[in-house]
């Protein structure tokens, strides 16, 4: 006779991601297309890295009220902005840093799976962390923005008095002071800056 075609909990097939065991990754009909349909616009990642002071959050407000001005959704995940709720318990340790990156990209990805501009401001350091973001995208749906602003500019400039902090020695492992930043080799966008002859954000 005919089994009823009944749901058998032992043909779910569930993974170990990281320390959750027993997940399920489940598909919606919604998908990453239908809301790019919606939206009438590609969902992708904007990524503005560079050191402290080069003016990532400006660029990061400026390109997100210029496309809202054409029709365009965005939303800006600000590294500073994120450490007061999402990146709170986090401190500025290499580990803590690295999963600091490490989550941004992993929301700007959802973001753009959305269908939103993601547009990212982080100072994002190290290669390998930018590099371990991009993957997490399709082909030309993250762009990676440099913006080559000379340290003794960003230290002139010193909005948030971080790099007087750090000469004296009451912040450790800053950025560009006792910490590297590593330049973008293959990014999409480089903003070149000069000592006297910076554009506007616009």
């Amino acid at each position: 006779s005919m089994q009823p075609n009944i749901f058998s909990i032992d043909k779910l097939v569930t993974s170990t991601v990281g320390k959750s065991t027993n997940v399920l990754w489940h598909d919606c009909p919604i998908g990453q297309f239908e809301r790019q349909e919606l939206l009438n616009q590609k969902g992708c990642v904007v990524w503005i890295t560079g050191l402290s002071g080069s003016g990532k959050s400006t660029l990061a407000c400026a390109l997100s009220r210029e496309l809202h001005s054409r029709g365009h959704l965005t939303y800006i995940l600000d590294g500073d902005n994120l450490r007061h709720g999402l990146n709170r318990d986090l401190c500025f340790e290499a580990k803590d840093r690295a999963e600091n990156i490490r989550r941004v990209g992993e929301v700007a990805k959802l973001f753009a799976d959305a269908g939103l501009i993601c547009i990212a401001s982080l100072i994002s350091p190290y290669r390998s962390e930018r590099s371990a973001c991009r993957k997490l995208l399709h082909n030309s749906t993250f762009i990676e923005v440099f913006l080559n602003v000379p340290l003794e500019v960003c230290e002139a400039r010193d909005p948030k008095g971080l790099y007087k902090l750090a000469r004296a020695g009451k912040i450790k492992g800053f950025t560009g002071i006792d910490d590297p930043y590593e330049a973008p080799s293959d990014c999409e966008i480089v903003i070149q800056c000069k000592a006297g002859d910076c554009a506007t954000p616009k």
